[in-house]
């Protein structure tokens, strides 16, 4: 049935049954369920901390349950012909996880890459030194950027590059990784293996040509499906596509019949709504969400879906910070109702709730016992056996009542 209007609680609903949180938690997850996930929300990002557990993981345990993590380790980065891999590291969203069949439909950014974009400039001027880190992952298989530096035997002791203190080997190797010419073999703790990507990714996929309009217009497509419903930002942000990528892309898909033009109430712009998408009658959804889950990475659509202000304070100082380092919303039943700083103490054992914060109007003890089963879960996922909860926050008292009940 098609519709003109919704209110703001229909648009949660359906972006919250579009990103697979009012489905049935596994009770034994599979590569199967893996890649129905994958297919769903398209992309898992990638980010370097690691405090709780990296961004990656997270967003499988979120909708899917605890899960043996060595099975997206597999997906991801396998060798093995019987378990052959599902996924392949590009710039989806950021650096993301994506299905490894969707990367000719990258192909219109490594071009943009290659022919215009970032770290351009220096690759012009060293240009025999893309060829020799090229010649260098072919004579040396799988290796890091220090690997190949070290093979060729070219940079001076503290010859640096102009950012982030990366040796000029390392934003050559990321240049043409971004460029599509080198790939993600495998990592190991979380440093990057190169390879060339065609000894990576199978032929019949490496060698799939797709046009620019035909990959925007699937991007595009994907995106809606992941959404469930956005505005054109929304989904321009979803794999980082252009205002004008965007624009043509969604008028095709609404002139195709494969999307709805609808108002919500209060966005004040319009928004786009799958076709054929229902409508739950009632808030579902339980989970702990890491900062990076593809349900609320785009910040200003989670204060129009959630009324939820929500920012990243890893490079806040300590003592500005105002809910903590590395915090989680919690979502119940279909609701962000609370926030929790979390940081796992491995030799200890230990999941620590630095700070437990409920959203102003919501009952922290109504809170807590939900969010007590989240952190157990958590914990015992990630081989810890216990969850401490430390003093800051309005939930921190009511969560350490239910927790010590549990033990």
């Amino acid at each position: 049935m098609s519709r003109s209007a919704l209110t703001v609680a229909q648009a949660r609903r359906i972006a919250i049954a579009a990103q697979g949180f009012t489905d049935t938690s596994a009770t034994a997850v599979t590569r199967a369920h893996l890649r129905k996930l994958i297919s769903r929300i398209q992309v898992l990002q990638l980010d370097s901390v690691s405090v709780a557990v990296r961004a990656h993981y997270a967003p499988v345990f979120s909708r899917l349950g605890p899960y043996d993590r060595t099975l997206l380790d597999d997906a991801a980065w396998s060798h093995s012909a019987r378990t052959p891999r599902l996924l392949i590291e590009y710039w989806a969203h950021e650096a993301a996880l994506m299905s490894i069949q969707d990367w000719p439909l990258m192909r219109w950014r490594m071009r943009e890459y290659r022919h215009g974009r970032w770290a351009r400039k220096f690759v012009e001027e060293n240009p025999g030194l893309v060829d020799e880190v090229l010649a260098a992952v072919a004579e040396l298989g799988p290796c890091t950027a220090g690997q190949i530096e070290a093979y060729l035997e070219r940079e001076a002791p503290g010859r640096k590059g102009p950012w982030w203190d990366r040796s000029e080997t390392k934003w050559i190797a990321e240049a043409l990784f971004s460029s599509g010419e080198l790939t993600t073999d495998k990592r190991v703790g979380f440093s990057r293996h190169y390879q060339l990507a065609h000894k990576v990714i199978p032929a019949d996929i490496y060698q799939r040509e797709v046009s620019d309009e035909e990959a925007v217009l699937e991007l595009a497509r994907r995106a809606v499906g992941a959404l469930g419903v956005g505005t054109e930002a929304d989904i321009r942000d979803y794999f980082r596509l252009s205002a004008g990528q965007i624009k043509p892309a969604l008028a095709a898909l609404a002139d195709a019949g494969e999307v709805e033009r609808v108002a919500v109430d209060g966005w004040g712009v319009p928004a786009y709504l799958a076709a054929g998408r229902t409508i739950p009658r009632a808030d579902r959804g339980t989970a702990l969400l890491c900062p990076f889950d593809p349900l609320i990475f785009f910040r200003p659509r989670v204060e129009r879906l959630f009324d939820f202000h929500y920012r990243i304070e890893i490079y806040t100082p300590a003592a500005k910070r105002q809910y903590g380092y590395y915090v989680w919303p919690f979502l119940l039943d279909g609701q962000l109702v609370g926030r929790v700083d979390l940081k796992a103490d491995r030799a200890a054992g230990t999941l620590n709730v630095v700070g437990a914060f409920a959203e102003e109007g919501r009952d922290p003890v109504g809170i807590a016992g939900p969010l007590a089963e989240q952190l157990v879960s958590m914990a015992s996922w990630l081989g810890l056996e216990r969850v401490a909860v430390g003093e800051r926050g309005d939930l921190v008292r009511p969560l350490g009542a239910v927790l010590r009940t549990t033990r």
